[in-house]
């Protein structure tokens, strides 16, 4: 299927000079959806993948549908305050500046088998981010699953070493 016919471009936003690829026409979208979470499902399922983590908030709407599928858990990576017990935490870089990633303390066992997903790898400070937070809880990032990627911006530099999937590119 060709994503890419699903996603809006919007010119200018969130500021000047930014072209924005708008998800939310595919997430409307039953059959292209369901489609691009088979797709995901479909890169995780020789992988061995014990649970699913995704950042905020774009990541829960791919990564929760993709974890069902796959009958795993979810585990949700969230600006620091935002999970109510004990965290860790990692700073890291933006598109647009800099923030606070967290995850609960219990959300990743030692040795397993991570898929990380989310729908854009842009710059990659957010997925580099949330790989340190796995790692530091003793997981094992197995693969990397995005909607989208932006070439440009050479985020897939920083998953040197990493299983990465993308349905787009631009």
């Amino acid at each position: 299927m060709d994503y890419k016919e699903h996603i809006a471009i919007v010119e200018n936003w969130p500021k000047e000079g930014i072209q924005f690829k708008d998800i939310t026409p595919l997430m409307d979208n039953g059959p292209a959806f369901k489609s691009a979470v088979d797709d995901i499902v479909d890169y995780a399922k020789d992988k061995e993948i014990d649970i699913v983590v995704g950042p905020e908030a774009r990541g829960f709407i791919v990564g929760c549908p993709v974890s069902y599928a796959l009958e795993i858990g979810f585990a949700p990576v969230r600006k620091e305050g935002k999970l109510p017990r004990e965290t860790i935490k990692v700073d890291y870089g933006l598109e647009y500046g800099s923030d606070i990633l967290t995850i609960h303390k219990d959300a990743i066992k030692p040795g397993q088998r991570v898929m990380i997903v989310d729908d854009l790898l842009a710059t990659g400070g957010t997925i580099e981010a949330t790989i340190n937070l796995v790692e530091q809880l003793g997981g094992v990032v197995a693969g990397c699953a995005f909607l989208i990627e932006l070439t440009y911006l050479d985020g897939r530099s920083k998953l040197d070493g990493y299983d990465v999937l993308t349905l787009m590119q631009y």
